[in-house]
Formats: structure tokens, sequence, C-alpha cells
């Protein structure tokens, strides 16, 4: 079985763990009461914040500027506020057709949780947070998957 996180950093290059702190972390999860998967922490902690290939942004909860918690604070308030009862998506662009699920909630304990984005708009979510979350993502309200760990 491939290590994704090892292929990954690997790419990547050395870690810089400029920001690593656990305190952080644990104060994340404290105010968004989950717990993000190890393997996300591990890269953020390595990497962000960044721009990664200037594509892909990372951003980390020990920082005060490009901070992870206001993000993704920020960001469920926006997608929550998507009337998506409303939308004509079609079953293989609704996250809910793609994912067996019966509603859409952003930042609860059963709902999607935004990780990461893009310069094209596009956002990352964890659909369930455990060291085994599968992950979508979502372009101008149009969701691509299957679900990855």
């Amino acid at each position: 079985m491939t290590d994704y996180l090892a292929a990954t950093m690997a790419m990547l290059g050395p870690a810089q763990n400029r920001y690593a702190d656990p305190i952080a972390w644990d104060r994340l999860h404290e105010q968004l009461d989950i717990r993000l998967p190890t393997d996300y922490r591990a890269l953020v902690d390595a990497y962000a914040p960044t721009h990664l290939n200037g594509h892909l942004y990372l951003l980390h909860p020990a920082t005060a500027r490009w901070n992870l918690g206001q993000w993704i604070t920020d960001t469920v308030r926006a997608w929550n506020d998507v009337p998506w009862d409303e939308l004509d998506l079609d079953a293989d662009e609704d996250p809910r057709v793609l994912f067996g699920l019966t509603g859409l909630s952003f930042g609860t304990r059963n709902g999607l949780w935004p990780i990461a984005s893009t310069d094209r708009g596009e956002t990352i979510f964890l659909m369930a947070v455990d060291d085994t979350a599968p992950w979508f993502l979502v372009e101008d309200g149009e969701a691509a998957g299957p679900g990855m760990t």
C-alpha cells in the first residue's frame, strides 16, 4: 500500500515545520469540536502556510495571518448560506447524491469541513472527520469524487 503522506512530502521536499505547534491544533480542535486527520495535520505542520505549486493554499492554525481556524469558520459560514435545494445540480455534481447524504451541513460533527482551497475557487472538504475521512473537491458548487482517504 502506498504511503501517500510520505510520497507527498518526498515530492515537496524537506519539511520546514516553521509553525508546528500541538497547542495550536488542540485549540483548533476544541474550537471546531472535531479532530482533523493526522496526515493532514502533518502536511500542514510541515509546509503551511503556503501556496503549493502556485495553486493549492494550505493554511496553519498557529499563524495570525492565513489562519486555518478563521478560514474554516468563514468558509463554513459561506457554504451554509448556499441554497442547495434551489440549485439545479446533475446527479454527478450533487454531493448529496455522490456520497449518499440526505442533506448537507457544514461545520457540524457529521457535516462537511473545508480543509484547503485553490486559486481557481475550488474547496476541498472532509466528509467525516477522523483519520480515514474521505475528501472531495467542490468547484463552483459542483462536487467531484470519489472520496479518498
